[in-house]
């Protein structure tokens, strides 16, 4: 079998970048520190839990449901537990290697329904557009409700990856993102432009087509009002999930909905920065509670990895069942489909 060196070495960076932040997370607790934590969780509310776990996976049934109405432009019809299932595997697959799972999850449903896989791309796309513009409107809800605690959270995290060592903006990193981003797209451009005679830049080009054919499928839309209604259904349980998980510890619970949503909105961040979350999601959310007077260390690490233990569980487990699931449900469907024809 073929190892990709790509691929592996691109799952070791980000899987070294979790264990970072998990370590940044816990490198100044000490016996008391982790006693305290302890004991927080000890006298937390467990019944919170069956709350959160319930409104994690409505929040992935609503996503597999609001990617079927982007289908539907596409005269794509999968079933409800075919695009759920696909959905929670690629969540599965994530954890373990970045992004990876966007693709996943649309070769495991072309598999079954006989779809073509680079037009569910185009929807994958339009889906992450759409999650970007809720993030951001999350973000801004945030500034206006606790721009003080939010703002600052913002400046000091965009302090440190923008300045040097001497806390002084470095031009240079600006300078330099900025300028490899042009570079990758003008290179990827004129690739494509000269070279498209060559078979591989063709179906390159045909790939891109294709995509393109599916992110048009948002302007055909039949019911573009129910999918901004599951675009809100969605965002608003992960709200309250979040709400509930703060609600757990006696020592956060009178954070109330607005800190919910700052947590939602630099947990969201820790999502993207690492696989899953790991490391990144707990240590933010920790430097968060923070700041609103709770020990960092103590309250902030406990209700940190709390939220995104829940998190985690739903979908190694909801991933998990739906992938030894799928191909014994298609079996089934398939054959009573058989008989009702005969």
């Amino acid at each position: 079998m073929k190892i990709n060196y790509k691929s592996f070495f691109k799952y070791l960076f980000f899987l070294a970048l979790g264990i970072f932040f998990v370590w940044l997370s816990i490198k100044n607790l000490n016996k008391d520190h982790w006693l305290q934590i302890k004991s927080a969780v000890a006298h937390g509310r467990k019944w919170v839990i069956a709350p959160v776990v319930i409104m994690l996976l409505l929040a992935h049934y609503v996503r597999a449901l609001r990617w079927k109405l982007l289908m539907e432009p596409l005269e794509y019809r999968p079933t409800n537990f075919n695009a759920f299932a696909a959905v929670m595997t690629g969540y599965l697959v994530n954890t373990g290697v970045p992004r990876l799972g966007e693709v996943f999850k649309c070769t495991l449903l072309a598999r079954y329904e006989k779809f073509k896989i680079d037009k569910l791309i185009g929807t994958i796309l339009i889906e992450r557009a759409v999650d970007v513009i809720s993030l951001l409107v999350i973000f801004f809800i945030a500034i206006i409700l606790q721009g003080d605690i939010f703002g600052q959270f913002m400046i000091d995290l965009l302090t440190k990856f923008f300045h040097d060592k001497a806390g002084k903006l470095s031009s240079t990193k600006i300078v330099i993102a900025g300028t490899i981003f042009v570079l990758l797209i003008v290179v990827f451009y004129i690739i494509l432009k000269r070279f498209g005679h060559i078979d591989i830049i063709a179906k390159i080009k045909g790939v891109i087509k294709n995509i393109l054919h599916g992110l048009s499928s948002i302007r055909y839309l039949k019911h573009k009002g129910l999918f901004i209604l599951h675009s809100v259904l969605l965002w608003g349980l992960y709200l309250f999930s979040t709400y509930a998980g703060l609600f757990a510890l006696k020592e956060t619970e009178h954070l109330g909905i607005a800190s919910a949503i700052t947590t939602l909105a630099v947990g969201s961040v820790g999502m993207i920065l690492t696989p899953g979350g790991i490391g990144a999601y707990p240590l933010l959310v920790s430097q968060l509670i923070g700041l609103y007077g709770l020990d960092a260390f103590t309250t902030g690490t406990a209700s940190g990895w709390l939220l995104w233990s829940a998190q985690t569980f739903i979908v190694l487990a909801g991933g998990l069942f739906c992938f030894a699931l799928i191909s014994r449900y298609n079996k089934k469907r398939i054959a009573v489909e058989a008989s009702g024809i005969n």
